[in-house]
């Protein structure tokens, strides 16, 4: 675990905390606490319930203790420090470090909800549609926001989620014209109308040409899928051209453009992709300022949030709890009306039946000369089938009156209380969020340190390679007089991967971290087994 430490701290594990986070006095201080929750997402240890088959004494010593705290004794003290108002600082702060750092990956940003699925049944949560398992269930929504090479920059929590577009508006778009660096001046944007602040990035959920002209009128740009396209192009419009992607790899790609007008009149550029298959896919850019090959790009590279977002939920146990606590929401939180609910459920549920039912008035005829009686028989048939469709149809248009005559939104306060809404206590989930972030930002950067010096073929095994070192034994070798802490690992079985681990290791020597509370200078080794090891700790 020692090995990431110096990533850790580079990326903002300790940076801001005294200002936003605190802990009383105790053997078990603010910044043992960050480490080890840092340290136990890299150990893929999903739960707090998993510290009690980690032996206590062999993960203290990486803490610098004789040992970690018992399980009840971290829950307090995340609990303690879970204040919401607090963690949304702290993190709202890193979350600027980041960007400042690398202004280039924030002229385009990624917007994407992720449905957290609640398993409980203390909490009362609204049901959301599960697109990865084809389910409603009771859940809370994530919007994400991150960068092209999916890198996380922060969150919001929306426990009644009023979809993607109105939380794009309301909370993200003014939150980033504040917070994301190198904006033109307005100046610029006045003497180029056609420049933007920066562009926004999401899927067909926010396609809304209302909302990309109001986008475009602050000088943001918008790329999305069309929800709409229409007819496919002629084949003979599309050129080859070579699209590099966001990771450096370039493929080539048939492409086309058009400036198309939207049903509000606006009028945007349309670029099309054509698969081998023959499928197109439309997408719609507001920002004038992209190439057809820069727009394939960007839009594609949505790809790398949706695989960030499936790796946390997998080595990260992005959606577990933390906290099993249940608070009630604000009652101004305007909710879906249960009343219109039931109607529109009723109306969905009829809808079909008269469809069915108009199929089977249509299908029923006579094709030939028959009987007096078979005729009779399939008027009286007719006749009942049409006074049944008649019965139908008259309820369906009845839902359909009431329902334009029932609200759809309620405020909570007006809602029976038990149909009321209730919410997860979100401030220790959000304390772990922001720690499981650094960790994998700290990861990322020490994968490509990895990934460079792997053979072509295995590069992908960058961050396997270094979940196999979190979880090797390690000798600490403390110098007081030397001032040093040197940690040394065991060369790996494989000697492509050690030919690929050394580098690493110098790279964090090079960083001359201290470790935190001491005044000893870190020191990264990898030695062989035919080698002296000294075993001190």
């Amino acid at each position: 675990m020692g090995l990431a430490l110096p990533a850790l701290l580079a990326t903002g594990l300790l940076r801001h905390t005294e200002e936003h986070l605190a802990l009383p006095r105790g053997y078990y201080g603010l910044v043992q606490v960050l480490v080890l929750m840092a340290f136990l997402a890299l150990a893929r240890i999903k739960s707090l319930e998993g510290l009690r088959y980690c032996a206590p004494g062999e993960w203290g010593k990486v803490l610098g203790l004789d040992r970690i705290p018992e399980v009840r004794t971290l829950r307090k003290k995340l609990a303690y420090l879970g204040q919401e108002e607090l963690v949304a600082g702290w993190a709202q702060e890193l979350c600027q470090d980041w960007m400042a750092a690398d202004p280039e990956s924030v002229g385009t940003l990624y917007v994407d909800g992720h449905v957290r699925v609640y398993h409980g049944k203390k909490a009362r949560l609204p049901r959301h549609y599960v697109s990865r398992q084809r389910l409603c269930l009771r859940a809370t929504t994530d919007y994400w926001v991150n960068a092209a090479d999916g890198q996380p920059f922060f969150l919001v929590h929306r426990p009644v989620d009023p979809g993607l577009l109105q939380v794009l508006e309301e909370e993200l778009v003014p939150r980033l014209e504040k917070e994301v660096p190198g904006q033109p001046t307005a100046e610029e944007l006045a003497a180029d109308p056609t420049r933007v602040r920066f562009t926004l990035v999401y899927d067909r959920e926010g396609w809304s040409p209302g909302f990309m002209q109001r986008m475009q009128r602050r000088h943001i740009g918008v790329l999305t899928y069309h929800k709409y396209p229409g007819a496919d192009w002629p084949v003979a419009e599309f050129g080859e051209g070579v699209v590099t992607l966001v990771h450096g790899n370039q493929e080539p790609m048939k492409l086309a453009q058009r400036r198309v007008k939207l049903s509000n009149g606006l009028e945007v550029g349309e670029i099309r992709h054509l698969d081998a298959a023959g499928h197109q896919t439309a997408i719609v850019t507001t920002h004038w300022g992209l190439t057809i090959e820069q727009v394939a790009a960007a839009m594609f590279a949505r790809w790398s949030q949706e695989n960030f977002l499936a790796y946390m939920r997998q080595h990260y146990a992005l959606d577990r709890l933390v906290s099993y606590q249940v608070e009630a929401l604000p009652e101004t939180t305007r909710v879906v009306n249960p009343a219109w609910r039931k109607l529109d459920r009723q109306r969905r549920s009829l809808s079909p039946r008269v469809n069915r039912k108009l199929a089977e008035f249509g299908a029923l005829n006579l094709t030939a000369p028959v009987e007096s009686k078979v005729v009779e028989a399939y008027l009286q048939q007719k006749a009942t089938l049409q006074q049944e469709l008649q019965g139908l149809q008259t309820q369906l248009q009845e839902l359909k009156a009431k329902l334009a005559q029932t609200s759809h939104h309620l405020p909570l306060k007006e809602v029976a209380q038990a149909e009321r809404y209730d919410r997860l206590s979100e401030g220790s989930k959000d304390l772990v969020d922001t720690i499981k972030l650094i960790a994998y930002r700290a990861e990322t950067a020490m994968s490509h340190v990895v990934r460079e010096h792997l053979p072509e073929g295995r590069r992908e095994e960058a961050r396997r390679v270094l979940q196999s070192l979190y979880a090797s034994e390690a000798d600490l070798v403390p110098d007081e007089l030397a001032g040093t802490l040197t940690v040394r690992f065991p060369y790996p079985a494989n000697p492509l991967l050690g030919r690929a681990v050394e580098p690493l290791c110098a790279e964090l020597t090079q960083t001359e971290t201290v470790f935190p509370t001491t005044k000893l200078r870190l020191i990264y080794e990898v030695v062989s087994s035919q080698n002296p090891r000294d075993h001190e700790v």
